[in-house]
């Protein structure tokens, strides 16, 4: 691990180490210490590891775990990246952060519909993860923005392998948005942790 200095972020190579996984829940706390009510937002590819770090970073957060949101399952099928984190945008981050109820909206996979509607209090530490999850934060004060990655050919097989081939008609069009949104917005040069995952 490498730790940058000033405003650069703090980089971290190959999580798959067990010791170096530590090392990137680790580099998040240290961004966080301080922050009242942080917001976490972990971004990146599809299969680059994104759950496996929030997963982790949950379970080691001191206190008690953060509120964990899932852009899974909140994607509006398989044409909803850039919609899905434009509307938390507008009815999660902001009520949250002045002290309201925020919502987001389920999606049900298996009917192909919008399902219940999930109210979350303010008061806790946030995560958010998913594909487009920097779009969810804005410009929100107390953010340590995560960018993890991974070499194509493993981010592939890991995201391919998990969902038993339902995802595999999917991941051309999911891919276009994904390139979408990284042109549009430049998200890694926003990171304050960076993950290379490339052994994963």
């Amino acid at each position: 691990m490498t730790r940058a200095v000033g405003a650069e972020a703090t980089t971290i190579n190959a999580i798959a180490d067990p010791r170096v996984a530590a090392a990137s829940v680790r580099a998040v706390l240290d961004a966080v210490r301080g922050i009242r009510r942080p917001l976490v937002l972990i971004d990146g590819p599809s299969g680059a590891g994104k759950s496996t770090l929030a997963d982790a970073l949950s379970a080691s957060w001191p206190g008690g775990p953060p509120a964990l949101v899932r852009l899974d399952d909140a994607y509006p099928g398989w044409s909803g990246l850039e919609r899905a984190g434009l509307e938390l945008a507008r009815t999660l981050v902001p009520p949250v952060r002045r002290g309201a109820v925020g919502t987001w909206r389920r999606w049900d996979w298996a009917r192909g519909a919008p399902a219940d509607l999930v109210r979350l209090r303010p008061g806790s530490p946030l995560i958010v993860e998913g594909c487009g999850a920097f779009e969810v934060g804005g410009a929100a004060s107390g953010t340590v923005r995560v960018w993890i990655d991974a070499a194509d050919v493993v981010r592939k097989r890991r995201a391919l392998g998990r969902d038993g081939g339902a995802y595999d008609p999917f991941w051309d069009l999911w891919e276009r948005q994904w390139r979408h949104y990284v042109r549009r917005t430049a998200p890694a040069a926003r990171a304050t942790v960076r993950v290379s995952a490339t052994a994963m």
